[in-house]
């Protein structure tokens, strides 16, 4: 099943959840600002993306400027930053099986739509 890791209040997360909507395959949606992942979640989210930490991080927000901007941190840092900090996840993330995208840009989803 699809799952859509998604906040609500972000233009691009709607969008992106309207994209499924409309595509009628079966999804899930996750709420990750209400139920953040874990560390072994999130391990698997970056594996399925096929990215570093780093490029999961929202550097626009808030947190990040005030904690994290200008650090030079591990991977394994910026997993715990994320775990503490679940609005620094980039999103919308959407999963489906062992493939996962960001979907920024929207059409990213079509990759796993297929």
């Amino acid at each position: 099943m699809i799952q859509i890791y998604h906040n609500n209040r972000c233009t691009k997360s709607r969008q992106a959840l309207e994209a499924l909507e409309t595509s009628r395959k079966a999804f899930e949606v996750i709420y990750y600002l209400e139920t953040p992942p874990d560390l072994l979640q999130l391990k698997g989210l970056i594996e399925k993306l096929g990215v570093k930490p780093i490029e999961l991080i929202r550097k626009t927000e808030k947190i990040y400027l005030e904690k994290y901007k200008n650090k030079s941190l591990s991977d394994e840092a910026w997993l715990e930053a994320m775990v503490q900090h679940s609005i620094l996840i980039e999103r919308p993330i959407v999963v489906s099986g062992n493939q996962a995208v960001v979907a920024r840009p929207l059409e990213k989803i079509n990759e796993l739509l297929k």
